[in-house]
């Protein structure tokens, strides 16, 4: 338990930017939060069943080290004793790293990702390997919606948007190729944020499409979001895509204030008419609220084909990175060796087609981007769909994740039922920052702190 002014804050309730404070106070051990999130997991993972590797000995290992290091007096890092679950596939060394592949059990690397490694040089406590869906793609794990138990919840980084959904920790990393951050995150009611491609390093990841395949983080807030995601942001010599430049500084720009009031964009993406009649309703709702600041965007026809575009470049990388998994499609959940079948199938003058369509939609874009301060939409048709045998839709997310433009979701909407709703926010490649304040503007409009 955590003191504020009188009131008792369990721990594991405490955002990750309050619980670092604490901790770097003292007021807080690294122990007593690792005791916190023992407990927690031992309450929540047997229904929820987000974690493929948790080991308790481990956290208490790593808590001895880190509260060693503060009393010494030594600087600790942004993240010190904060918990983040990593997923399935980042390797991590003399830890297993499975891919959520039945042909990878038992794998266990010799070295840490380029995001494992900075995770620790940031002094975060490694809390555990969260599920994925099998080869990060749409075959689902065993993880449940702690939101509805019945309910997926999304996929591929189902474990670690669960995990922080539950308050077993309060952040967690995973990837995004289709809608893999961002969906999981709406349907789970929590924040996910997708930055500008080549933001973070994938070195020591799991590659399934190399054009497409990006980093991302889960939190509660806005604030904790991008303070997860400076503290791994960065190139790596392992990733020839990933970009050099000076550390973004999103968490001092997210907590900023904006000039003036942001402008939004209203997208109906490509499928709205298919989509929930609560997602029609209660967008429609948001942008009436939003008046004047949020003006509503059509996009040319063209921009209906870039899920299938986004898609053949997935499955034709797919076919090459995972070739040796498709040895054996008896080992295979259906969906992957589906989509390995179209990928062999696809031609190349096809998939350099698509390849020039990424380009073409991100310069169309820029023209959209100069005239608001984030696109707004639905971050997936509806809200969680019931059963676990999917991982639902990424059709509201193609786009963004052809383009490799950054995204946010915001836990800002629900159904009647109270089944969470995420708002997502897109903007320019590398106005990331830029893009969480106004994030961070809209919840806290939202709650009502702000004016619109």
């Amino acid at each position: 338990m955590a003191d504020d002014g009188g009131r008792t804050i369990p721990i594991v309730a405490l955002t990750a930017t309050d619980l670092r404070c604490r901790i770097a106070a003292g007021s807080v051990s690294v122990a007593d939060v690792v005791e916190a999130t023992i407990a927690q997991i031992d309450l929540r993972e047997p229904v929820v069943g987000a974690f493929q590797w948790f080991d308790p000995d481990f956290l208490r290992h790593q808590a001895v080290e880190l509260d060693r290091m503060r009393r010494s007096g030594r600087p600790v890092g942004p993240l010190h004793g904060v918990p983040v679950a990593v997923k399935d596939i980042f390797d991590t060394a003399r830890i297993p790293t499975e891919n959520g592949a039945r042909l990878d059990a038992g794998r266990v690397p010799g070295t840490d990702a380029a995001v494992v490694a900075r995770l620790k040089r940031a002094g975060a406590l490694i809390a555990g390997k969260s599920v994925t869906a099998e080869l990060a793609f749409m075959g689902p794990g065993r993880t449940t919606n702690p939101v509805d138990m019945s309910r997926t919840p999304g996929g591929s980084s189902s474990g670690s948007a669960a995990a922080v959904a539950a308050h077993m920790v309060p952040l967690a990393v995973g990837t995004q190729t289709g809608g893999s951050v961002i969906r999981p995150a709406a349907y789970c009611g929590i924040v996910g944020f997708k930055p500008t491609f080549g933001a973070i390093a994938r070195t020591g990841v799991l590659e399934q499409s190399r054009s497409l395949d990006t980093v991302g983080v889960f939190a509660r807030t806005v604030a904790d979001a991008a303070l997860l995601a400076d503290a791994i942001h960065g190139a790596d010599p392992g990733d020839p895509q990933s970009e050099a430049g000076p550390p973004p500084d999103l968490t001092r720009i997210a907590g900023s204030k904006a000039p003036v009031a942001p402008t939004f964009a209203f997208l109906k993406p490509y499928g709205w008419d298919e989509a929930d009649p609560a997602t029609h309703a209660a967008f429609a709702e948001l942008a009436d609220r939003l008046g004047a600041q949020c003006f509503a965007l059509d996009l040319p026809p063209a921009f209906d084909d870039a899920p299938v575009w986004r898609e053949i470049i997935n499955h034709a990388e797919m076919a090459r990175s995972f070739y040796r998994y498709g040895t054996r499609p008896d080992l295979l959940a259906p969906q992957t060796r589906e989509a390995l079948e179209r990928g062999n199938a696809i031609s190349a003058r096809d998939y350099l087609t698509a390849l020039d369509w990424q380009r073409t939609y991100l310069a169309g874009l820029a023209e959209v981007f100069a005239r608001c301060d984030a696109v707004l939409s639905p971050a997936a048709p509806g809200p969680a769909p019931e059963g676990l045998t999917s991982t639902g839709s990424s059709l509201f997310n193609a786009l963004w994740s052809l383009t490799g433009v950054p995204v946010v979701t915001l836990p800002l909407l629900e159904t009647d039922a109270g089944l969470p709703m995420g708002v997502q926010l897109a903007a320019g490649r590398h106005a990331d920052g830029r893009l969480l304040r106004t994030a961070n503007w809209l919840a806290e409009w939202a709650a009502g702190e702000e004016e619109p």
